[in-house]
């Protein structure tokens, strides 16, 4: 009576085990991907639907930015300058149409990791509980002696049947037991993944802001410009001659303030020569003026004091975003059109490097970092525009060498103002392919 009733108590514990196993493989393995199913389904249709719709604002986008590739950097007739105004409106309205879809997608991405979040979250809970109840018997099992095990068995044969049985089944705990492992670290991830996602997401709300900003901006200079031409080419043209004018007599004033300047520069300080030493600032490789005596420095020596160009002009529209070209700390910010409207860099940045160079970065629609400001390569500093002496819409780029530059205070007498600009002698003043 007593071995029978050891066998079936055994029988019982065994039946017991592998029933709790079979629970914990439903419960691992099948309930959460048939229960999310339809959820899944539901969201990934409408990722699909968004991304319809970006690919369909980012196709008006590039027509739009072709149109304005076509206008060319120089707008000189009133005609070309009002088209042009009004295209980067549409553009910019476009651009802020995209990145509210793109803040709904990151939206979605941010969805369906808390919902993978959840599910696994799930999943460790009910096998860590499970795992544990299995283990406790186990341990209840393995507390019988010998003796106990060997009597509650029929034969010998039965006996050993079970223990491989039960070696069988503590490989499969194992097993699983590293699959929560992984499985643990997947959960790690996609938590790393939501914060990156989150951070985007920030990201994208701040540039809506800028361009929202940028929109009102564009669509304010448009007004501005009708209003002092009279819708006029003749007051147009005059208006533009007197804004060459002006700009090549505050260059003269310029370069007598740094002929004064006179700092010997080491050639062995500054980086050898070559690409990749910078970063390119905007998307863009398109360059519209290069360094030195380019033809239109000829054409116009008293634009840059018969200097030539100190920098390259790379091709932007309004609102590109423009990025540092290395890591290094923002020196100075500034904007001459608050004292002297239409002339010299309009909105600026300028940025020390850990190589002994120091970038500049003008004409931008908006300043995005602030004086003494660490920033990383790549880091967003600003938008593109066509702030200052700008006939056109462009990034203008200057490389310098860091030790002959300085932020001087200039006393222009053709504009009656002071103003705030980077200066430095004319030998400070690299080319910047040299480096990109």
């Amino acid at each position: 009576m007593n071995g029978n009733m050891g066998i079936y108590i055994n029988s019982k514990l065994k039946f017991f085990l592998f029933f709790i196993g079979f629970i914990y493989f439903f419960i691992f393995f099948i309930l959460p991907e048939t229960g999310n199913a339809s959820r899944v389904d539901e969201l990934q249709e409408k990722i699909n639907e968004n991304n319809a719709q970006i690919a369909q604002i980012q196709k008006e986008i590039d027509e739009l930015q072709q149109e304005l590739d076509k206008t060319g950097k120089d707008a000189n007739t009133f005609k070309k300058q009002i088209g042009q105004l009004e295209t980067t409106v549409k553009k910019i309205k476009a651009d802020i149409q995209l990145t509210g879809r793109k803040i709904v997608a990151a939206g979605f991405v941010i969805e369906e990791l808390n919902f993978g979040i959840r599910t696994k979250e799930k999943k460790i809970y009910d096998s860590k509980k499970t795992l544990a109840e299995i283990i406790r018997n186990m341990n209840e099992a393995e507390s019988k002696s010998l003796v106990e095990i060997l009597l509650a068995h029929a034969s010998l044969s039965e006996f050993f049947n079970d223990i491989e049985q039960m070696k069988d089944f503590q490989n499969n705990i194992n097993a699983n037991l590293q699959q929560l492992k992984e499985l643990k670290k997947d959960f790690e991830k996609q938590h790393e993944e939501k914060e990156t996602e989150k951070k985007e997401l920030e990201n994208l709300q701040s540039r809506m802001d800028d361009q929202k900003t940028l929109f009102e901006a564009q669509k304010g200079q448009k007004n501005v410009l009708l209003r002092e031409t009279k819708n006029k080419e003749s007051l147009y043209k005059k208006q533009l001659a007197d804004q060459i004018e002006k700009q090549g007599a505050l260059e003269e004033e310029i370069r007598a303030l740094e002929e004064q300047i006179r700092i010997e520069i080491d050639p062995s300080s500054l980086p050898v020569a070559g690409s990749g030493v910078l970063m390119w600032p905007v998307e863009s490789r398109v360059i519209t003026q290069y360094f030195g005596n380019t033809p239109f420095a000829t054409q116009n020596p008293q634009v840059y004091g018969g200097k030539g160009h100190n920098g390259i002009d790379i091709r932007a529209s309004v609102g590109t975003l423009v990025k540092a070209s290395r890591t290094g700390t923002v020196v100075d910010t500034g904007n001459t059109d608050n004292n002297c409207r239409g002339v010299s860099y309009g909105k600026w940045v300028l940025i020390k490097h850990d190589n002994n160079l120091s970038t500049l970065y003008a004409h931008l629609s908006l300043i995005k970092v602030s004086p003494g400001q660490s920033v990383e390569t790549g880091q967003i500093i600003g938008y593109s525009g066509n702030t200052g002496f700008a006939t056109g819409p462009h990034l203008h780029f200057t490389v310098f060498a860091s030790s002959a530059v300085e932020i001087g205070s200039l006393k222009s007498r053709i504009c009656g103002t002071t103003m705030k600009l980077p200066i430095a002698p004319y030998n400070a003043y690299l080319n910047p392919l040299s480096y990109l």
